[in-house]
């Protein structure tokens, strides 16, 4: 392919995983709403479209046509970059993981991935690390007391949660010997996923998932009960709207990170031993990735509207003297698989 060709391809990929990522944000703020009425034995949204179907554009119609209030006393440029910074974030990370394998389309092989880069998990680690500044900008620029412990907490849980992250990934790339996502996909064929050779750091990044996207039970930064929104207090109209889209998200991310670093990615099992056309096989190992996130995304609403919210001293403890043992415990553990077994 050309040069042309190459970016012409590269600008369809991404136009697509936008317009996916947004629809899917929209609908798991629909998808939260039901099933917390589910559990919570109510009926949830139901009456804008057929059984609420319409609902999350009903609200982005009402937030457009909010007033956009910034408080007296806030740094009005920083108030205005965070959310920017917030949702770039979001979407850039987007851009490493591969959601299937090459698929060959009218004569091109194309990689189901924007940007194929040896250093991909740098990359996302590098991204959700800048992430952070989003909410602590946003507590501080806001000029509210409120809004300003919401950033300093997420600061804090960030580090606190990042090193066990950090340490978890790191056993992931010792079994793969590479950085790229692709490489670590394809080094889970069969039933080689990494949740099933290393649980410990499987959990773990789990738990740090839920830590970095300040969800129920670690959204300490928010805290409605102490902190009345936390570093969104003073944010309104879309300002606030985009801090909403990170968040739903950067829990998409997560997902597909977990899905990619511990699942097998788009893999099924010995497939490839069913004699199945290559397109066939394409299709289902695309639909393998989705259901995957699909699946762990479920599993991120169902902790929120199951689970009480830590105390702030249970969740830096927790980050601290549990989480970040037991990831230097999975490193020394995947050392030795290594070691004996050769994997």
């Amino acid at each position: 392919m050309n040069i042309g060709e190459i970016i012409i391809i590269s600008v369809i990929k991404i136009l697509i995983i936008v317009v996916v990522m947004l629809l899917t944000v929209s609908y798991l703020v629909y998808f939260e709403r039901r099933i917390s009425a589910w559990i919570q034995n109510r009926l949830g949204p139901n009456r804008v479209g057929w059984q609420g179907v319409l609902q999350p554009f009903a609200d982005v119609f009402k937030l457009l046509l909010k007033e956009d209030i910034v408080p007296e006393y806030a740094n009005r440029t920083i108030h205005a970059l965070a959310p920017m910074i917030a949702l770039f974030v979001a979407f850039s990370t987007y851009a490493v993981i591969p959601f299937g394998p090459d698929v060959n389309l009218f004569g091109y092989s194309i990689q189901l991935v924007v940007a194929d880069v040896d250093m991909g998990i740098l990359f996302v680690l590098a991204l959700t690390s800048i992430g952070v500044y989003a909410l602590t900008l946003a507590g501080w620029s806001s000029g509210s007391k409120y809004s300003l412990l919401g950033g300093i907490r997420s600061s804090a849980q960030m580090i606190s949660y990042e090193v066990s992250m950090g340490f978890s990934v790191a056993g992931v790339l010792l079994l793969a010997g590479s950085l790229r996502p692709i490489a670590i996909v394809e080094a889970q064929s069969g039933w080689m996923w990494n949740a099933i050779l290393q649980p410990i750091g499987f959990i773990t990044f789990l738990v740090s998932a839920f830590a970095e996207t300040n969800r129920l039970p670690f959204d300490l930064p928010e805290a409605e009960p102490e902190l009345v929104g936390g570093f969104h207090t003073e944010y309104s109209s879309m300002k606030f709207a985009g801090f909403f889209l990170a968040e739903y998200a950067n829990m998409i991310i997560a997902g597909a990170m977990i899905v990619t670093l511990y699942l097998g990615g788009w893999q099924i099992p010995y497939i490839e031993k069913l004699g199945l056309p290559g397109g066939l096989v394409a299709v289902l190992q695309v639909g393998a990735f989705i259901f995957k996130v699909a699946a762990l995304l479920f599993f991120f609403l169902w902790v929120r509207w199951t689970l009480p919210r830590f105390r702030y001293d249970q969740l830096m403890s927790l980050g601290w003297k549990v989480m970040f043992p037991l990831s230097l415990v999975n490193l020394v553990w995947v050392a030795l698989l290594i070691m004996i077994f050769g994997l």
